[in-house]
């Protein structure tokens, strides 16, 4: 006789990995919206850069988390996320772009670069792990 597996046998449990990378897009979201209305003019940095900050963090710790896994489906997350990233990282490119066609210079332009690498592998991670997360574990 078998028995079906609980959805506590199904579901292995993991660190908050997609809630953190979430937070981190979350955050730079906010900061690219913020820095955007006012382009071309000279934007208030402070704010964007606690932004920034606060979605580096968010996506570190992701990282870390996600680095510390034992039972993964790490060949499945490896493929996931290189597509994933391949097409976050183009339009990151075309976003930095109409920043830059804008004429948006200096320091402005430093931080909306960084969000945008926040951006571009804050999104493919989060794929990546949800995808890898319910793939057959590998040995």
């Amino acid at each position: 006789m078998t028995t079906t597996p609980t959805s506590n046998e199904v579901d292995r449990p993991y660190p908050p990995i997609a809630w953190l990378t979430t937070s981190a897009l979350g955050l730079i979201i906010i900061g690219g919206v913020l820095l955007a209305s006012y382009a071309p003019r000279r934007a208030p940095l402070a704010v964007a850069v606690a932004l920034l900050v606060a979605g580096a963090v968010c996506l570190i710790t992701a990282w870390a988390m996600l680095s510390r896994l034992k039972v993964f489906s790490w060949p499945t997350f490896t493929k996931v996320f290189k597509w994933a990233l391949l097409a976050y990282v183009i339009e990151a490119g075309v976003i930095e772009f109409a920043f830059v066609r804008d004429h948006t210079r200096g320091s402005s332009l430093l931080i909306v670069s960084l969000m945008l690498v926040i951006f571009a592998t804050s999104v493919p991670s989060t794929i990546a792990f949800t995808v890898a997360r319910y793939a057959e574990v590998t040995p």
